[in-house]
């Protein structure tokens, strides 16, 4: 059955008018159900303007880039830098060749352990994360340990699935690491983490940040000249882009100084049988046949977030995920993994008592509710909290507030099932 889609919300922003932009959102599922798409966090869906501009390069103008004297590869490449400097401006770069394009934020910060960790960390040196962090953040830093001896060390959350500035300040200055890496918004608490005041205070120290912003590129305006973050790395796929192609922004003299990672064809100055020199920024890093196409659609979704309005967006996601996690903390036997609506974006994580997270998620399908059941590529987080899994509901700008009140409906329903007298109140509209 089609219901109608709420027009109205209190940022004004015409839901109605983007949702047309998403072809995908048209989907009927799981006998006869709208889609509710409600898994952006792991990875969003794609503008008619994104597929445009990668199909129109495939039709028309695609060849390799950079040594291609002939028309195709000098438009290719004109498109392919121009990516570039439209990334640059969206994350507020003061050079392109601060921007690296790499395979996805999992790459970024690869690619930040192995060259500048090789390069900068010894036996003893401590690596600061919070446990919140995503795998990506994680693991890498874990085989940087292994091969250098150096130290990790999390911060842990308090009682609000939050960590104070008093903590931060103390762990920093009595663990001095050499690098603190942190999550600008974590993709399972939906926690927004001040990143100015965090690496403000790791500077103070001679400590360098990184920031995964992942969750956070998406979803709200980032000027990396005003946070002074030292490398940040977003992921194509959840900006509205394509995958297989994701950001690394450093600032000019850590990148300058670091050792390529990944060598081969394209980021070479010279090759001789004894040796080879490196390019410059920021062919150093981008070695063999870069993401053109891909980074032709991520500049089409970068233009395409900034004429909606970063801020707006913002706005918007903060009331709808508002809205979704007070009618969730309604329902008996629903705990909700994260701290108060106001302290967060538009992410709801949850465990429903007698239903495990796979099968609820299955079960929403089933009302055409798509969300992601798991660990969410968080199992520290999880371990922590003494959870195994949960259950994610994640919004974006295109999502409605009638979608919201489906899952808030589907997850009393679905708890009544398990448990006939796990309800409190029946929302509106299933």
């Amino acid at each position: 059955m089609n219901m109608p889609i709420e027009t109205q919300s209190p940022t004004a922003l015409d839901v109605v008018k983007y949702r047309g932009d998403f072809p995908i959102l048209d989907r009927i599922v799981a006998d006869e159900k709208p889609l509710a798409f409600l898994d952006n966090a792991a990875s969003s869906q794609r503008p008619q303007a994104v597929i445009d501009a990668m199909s129109d390069c495939y039709q028309r103008y695609y060849a390799n880039v950079h040594r291609g004297i002939h028309t195709l590869s000098e438009e290719s490449t004109d498109r392919y830098e121009q990516a570039r400097r439209g990334v640059a401006q969206f994350i507020g770069a003061a050079e392109s060749h601060e921007v690296i394009f790499t395979a996805g934020t999992t790459a970024a910060i690869n690619t930040v352990a192995r060259s500048w960790g090789d390069a900068n960390v010894k036996s003893g040196d401590t690596i600061l994360l919070t446990i919140a962090e995503h795998h990506a953040n994680i693991v890498p830093w874990h085989q940087l340990a292994a091969r250098t001896g150096c130290k990790i060390e999390f911060l842990p959350l308090d009682e609000n699935f939050t960590i104070t500035d008093e903590v931060v300040a103390e762990y920093l200055q009595r663990l001095r690491p050499k690098m603190f890496a942190f999550t600008a918004a974590s993709n399972t608490l939906g926690v927004e983490f001040p990143v100015q005041r965090w690496t403000a205070m790791a500077h103070e120290i001679d400590c360098r940040v990184l920031v995964d912003a992942a969750q956070a590129a998406p979803h709200q305006v980032l000027d990396v000249q005003a946070l002074d973050v030292d490398f940040l790395a977003f992921s194509g796929h959840k900006t509205c882009g394509p995958t297989g192609i994701g950001v690394l922004y450093g600032k000019s003299a850590l990148l300058d100084a670091m050792p390529p990672f990944l060598s081969g064809g394209g980021m070479i100055n010279e090759v001789t049988t004894t040796g080879f020199t490196s390019a410059a920024l920021p062919d150093k890093f981008e070695a063999g046949t870069p993401p053109i196409v891909e980074a032709i659609g991520l500049h089409a979704a970068t233009e395409y977030l900034t004429s909606v309005g970063l801020d707006e967006i913002h706005a918007y996601e903060k009331e709808l995920g508002s809205y979704a996690d007070r009618g969730l903390r309604e329902i008996d036997g629903v705990r909700i993994i994260g701290p108060e609506p106001d302290l967060k974006a538009g992410i709801v994580s949850f465990v429903v008592k007698g239903v495990h997270a796979h099968d609820m998620s299955q079960t929403l399908d089933a009302y055409g509710i798509a969300v992601r059941a798991g660990h969410h590529c968080t199992m520290p987080l999880h371990k922590s909290l003494g959870l195994s899994a949960s259950t994610r509901a994640s919004f974006y700008f295109y999502n409605t507030y009638e979608e919201a009140d489906r899952l808030i409906a589907a997850v009393s329903e679905i708890r009544k099932r398990f448990a006939p007298s796990g309800r409190k109140r029946r929302p509106r509209n299933l």
